[in-house]
């Protein structure tokens, strides 16, 4: 009897002993999965000439809120106003951004930060979804020197530093001594909150211990804007989508294909992107980019001398954009591409490379039958008036000889023209989205032309110009300067060649080539956004709330109206630039207390 009561007791010991090692076990695997999150990957390191004494700064990890508009360097123990409340406002619908800077001389690991909701006045409550973080991470980049070089640059003849500029996804990270840490702030105001004030904490963690609180300040604004896919900033960033599946490794086209795009073109539709990349032909612009573009419509010349034409992939990709909220525009590149021109020919049994000039006979022979094809095929789709066949930079003369083409094959189909020559002038009626190299102003009269016709005028700008420009070197506020330049020049929107040309590990290193750094992209793969990206974003959302008051404002008959108008009539002479001002802060200050100050002007309406 004793025997078998002690072996019963041994048993049950036993299985409380059991169950305390797979606690342990368990304890130790939620560890260690907590770990694997914060170690993200490893950033580009170079060598750096460090000034900051760190040994004197005292123990723990040191915050101040900042201004989005600074870019903090890696090494240096940051210079800045100690700050432990972000105050911001805005209107409901708008996204606001701010940045909080962190730095110690000792390892942090698993840093991460939660947000209490926003609290309003009389119950009013904006839940913390919509408050969100991004840790900013370094990448190499350069200088602007001459801009576009015309042989590629060697790196050890221009600057070497690291920029902070990708936002990343990670929801932890673990920080080394001796380094700054920023972090990119954002609320996105819903579009039906209760205008007023609201409070929120920041509380920063190191593992699952909060080390400090902060505050966080919100005015709510009356006025609403409209979502994204209602902004008239007509914004036009090439997209390519066969950089994604290269960096992502995987197939074109596939499954995993689509999914690896989708979070990439939704940042773009979020910021009001109008218009959808397409390739008509193989290498538009032949090996100019990492990832050259492959045709999305397949082309195959018979044997008995007639072509046939799949649009499966041209359609799917349009599709895809206009289930990601963009369906304004559809441009085709290009009939003019910056090389060969391609086709499977199926008497040799695979795909050849033809050199055409456009003008000649085989140059017609080739693309009447395309063009009397792709006609039909949008106008089955319901495409056909959103359509432009576009050219990047051609010279007139070959412009005419386009133009002629297709007004004999597809006449009334869109033509859409970068253009840095001017030609647009020798056809005023012909091209319908016509994009201006920075720096070439168009008269009243052209504006007016174009507007009353119901034509798109934007501008652009590429390697050549400094400013304003989205590098990764670049001024965070040039990003806010682009758009508010647009609207001072009576313009529509902006166009920039590179959405996500992506270098060969464009989290690391974005140089590239003969580029200055950062050109050939301005967002970066898995769905991460960067500071240049986001302050884009706010111009365009600047400009949009610009054009709303104005209207307003004009409806008007007060003394108040007239003086903000002839304020803002001033403020626009100080965009009017195309070198960069030693007070571009103050003037973009300047542009957004304007915004503040009309805005309460109709306190309690949502325009």
């Amino acid at each position: 009897m004793l025997r078998y009561r002690l072996s019963k007791y041994m048993i049950t010991a036993r299985f409380y002993l059991s169950m305390l090692a797979l606690l342990l076990l368990v304890g130790c695997t939620i560890k260690k999965d907590h770990n694997e999150n914060c170690k993200n990957y490893e950033e580009a390191s170079i060598k750096v000439d460090v000034l900051s004494n760190w040994r004197v700064l005292p123990d723990g990890i040191h915050s101040s809120f900042s201004s989005s508009d600074i870019r903090y360097e890696k090494f240096e123990i940051p210079v800045v106003n100690s700050s432990k409340q972000w105050n911001t406002s805005g209107w409901r619908g708008e996204r606001l951004s701010g940045q909080l800077v962190l730095w110690s001389k000792a390892n942090a690991d698993e840093v991460s930060i939660r947000f209490t909701d926003l609290q309003g006045e009389n119950g009013a409550m904006i839940s913390n979804e919509n408050i969100g973080f991004n840790f900013i991470r370094y990448v190499i980049t350069d200088e602007f020197a001459e801009g576009c070089s015309p042989q590629e640059r060697k790196p050890e003849n221009y600057k070497e530093i690291l920029s902070a500029d990708v936002l990343d996804n990670t929801n932890c990270l673990s920080i080394r001594g001796e380094t700054t840490q920023p972090v990119w702030l954002s609320i996105d105001v819903p579009g039906d909150a209760t205008p007023g004030s609201y409070t929120a904490s920041l509380e920063l963690l190191k593992g699952n211990e909060v080390i400090e609180t902060l505050a966080i300040h919100l005015e709510v604004q009356a006025q609403t804007l409209p979502s994204p896919s209602e902004w008239v900033f007509h914004l036009d960033l090439w997209q390519n989508p066969f950089a994604v599946s290269r960096v992502a490794g995987v197939e074109n086209w596939s499954q995993e294909h689509w999914e690896e795009l989708r979070p990439v073109m939704k940042m773009l539709a979020d910021a009001g992107q109008k218009v959808i990349t397409t390739t008509i032909n193989k290498k538009p612009w032949d090996g100019q980019t990492e990832d050259a573009y492959e045709s999305m419509i397949e082309w195959v010349l018979h044997e008995d001398g007639s072509w046939s034409y799949d649009y499966s992939v041209f359609d799917n990709w349009v599709q895809f954009m206009f289930d990601m909220g963009i369906d304004k525009q559809i441009n085709c590149y290009s009939m003019v591409p910056w090389g060969d021109l391609y086709y499977y020919d199926e008497s040799k049994g695979k795909e050849v490379s033809v050199t055409l000039v456009p003008g000649t006979s085989t140059y017609n022979d080739f693309w009447r039958p395309f063009l009397i094809s792709f006609v039909e095929h949008l106008e089955e789709k319901g495409w056909r008036e959103i359509t432009c066949i576009a050219m990047d930079e051609i010279e007139a003369d070959v412009m005419k000889i386009i133009l002629d083409l297709l007004d004999e094959t597809a006449p009334g189909l869109g033509v859409s023209l970068a253009d840095k020559s001017q030609s647009y002038r020798i056809f005023p009626d012909r091209i319908a989205d016509l994009c201006v190299a920075q720096g070439f102003v168009l008269n009243e009269n052209d504006r007016d032309f174009r507007s009353e016709n119901g034509f798109t005028t934007t501008w652009y700008v590429c390697c050549a110009q400094e400013f304003p420009n989205v590098f990764t070197f670049s001024d965070p506020a040039e990003g806010v300067f682009i758009a508010w330049h647009t609207i001072s020049a009576g313009l529509d929107g902006f166009l920039r060649w590179a959405y996500n040309n992506w270098v060969k590990e464009p989290l690391l290193d974005s140089r590239f080539r003969a580029l200055p750094a950062g050109d050939t992209y301005i967002v970066y793969p898995g769905g991460r956004s960067s500071v240049r990206f986001e302050k884009l974003r706010e111009g365009i959302q600047d400009v949009e709330k610009l054009r709303i008051l104005k209207t307003k404002l004009m409806t008007s008959s007060t003394n108040e109206a007239s003086k903000k108008l002839s304020e803002l009539e001033n403020i626009m002479k100080h965009f009017q630039i195309v070198e960069r001002p030693d007070n571009l802060n103050s003037i973009l200050k300047d542009g957004k207390k304007w915004l503040d100050e009309v805005s309460l002007m109709f306190p309690d309406e949502a325009l």
